[in-house]
């Protein structure tokens, strides 16, 4: 299994060994408080209405930023 360092504040640490049970490791208590999430879960969080526009929103700024990216 990979690993890797990361570096967090003594606050951070401080909370994150408050919430560490007995025998659990600091990645088993952020797999435990951060779960992983789907893109499926969002679905359905816009009306119909609400989706039309983000996606004009979108569309517009892809044109913006093709506009850009050619200047």
């Amino acid at each position: 299994m990979a690993t890797k360092s990361i570096t967090i504040t003594e606050d951070a640490y401080n909370r994150l060994a408050a919430l560490k049970q007995e025998n659990e490791s600091f990645s088993e208590v952020i797999k435990r408080i951060v779960p992983r999430r789907s893109l499926l879960e969002l679905a359905g969080i816009l009306t119909e209405k609400e989706g039309e526009e983000l996606k004009s929103i979108i569309k517009e700024s892809r044109k913006r930023m093709r506009r850009r990216v050619k200047l």
